[in-house]
C-alpha cells in the first residue's frame, strides 16, 4: 500500500501559499503561475482554509463579486482537512470521497510538508495495479 509520504517523495514538498487577506486574484494568479488548481491559504503562518479553482467559480464568478476587492478569507473552505505522511492512499481517498474535496493539506509535527490532490492518488492506485499485473503476469508465465 503507497503511503502519503511516498507520494511526497516522487512529487516533492513543495507548497506554495497564499494569505487569507490577499485578493482572491493574487490566489488565482499563483494557481495558473504555478499550474495546481488549489493553495492551501495561511494566516501567520498557520494554515486556515483552502481556496481552490471551484471556490473561485461558485463564489465569485458565480455571484458576480469582484477577484480584486475580495479577500481569499471570505471564500476560501475552511476549516481544513489534512492528512497525515503515514496515511495511505485508500485512507485519502475516502476521505475526499466523502468531503467532496480534490486536494488535501499534508501536515506533519504541525506544520505542512506538503499538498497532495486526487490526481496524485489515481495516479499512485494505477501504478499500484500495473505492478501487480506484471507480478500476476510473471508468476502465470513463471
Amino acid at each position: 500500500m503507497v503511503h502519503v509520504k511516498q507520494l511526497l517523495g516522487l512529487k516533492g514538498h513543495e507548497v506554495w501559499s497564499v494569505d487569507a487577506d490577499e485578493p482572491v486574484l493574487e490566489a488565482i494568479q499563483m494557481m495558473a503561475d504555478k499550474h495546481v488548481g488549489a493553495l492551501p491559504v495561511t494566516r501567520g503562518g498557520e494554515l486556515v482554509g483552502v481556496i481552490s479553482e471551484r471556490d473561485y467559480a461558485r463564489k465569485v464568478i458565480l455571484l458576480g463579486r469582484s477577484s480584486a476587492e475580495t479577500p481569499i478569507w471570505q471564500i476560501m473552505s475552511s476549516p481544513v482537512v489534512t492528512v497525515s505522511p503515514g496515511d495511505d492512499v485508500r485512507q485519502c481517498m475516502q476521505v475526499m470521497t466523502e468531503k467532496r474535496i480534490r486536494h488535501l493539506p499534508v501536515m506533519q509535527d504541525g506544520r505542512m510538508v506538503g499538498m497532495i490532490s486526487i490526481g496524485d492518488l489515481v495516479r499512485a492506485v494505477i501504478e499500484e495495479q500495473e505492478q501487480t499485473i506484471q507480478h500476476l503476469e510473471r508468476f502465470i508465465a513463471g
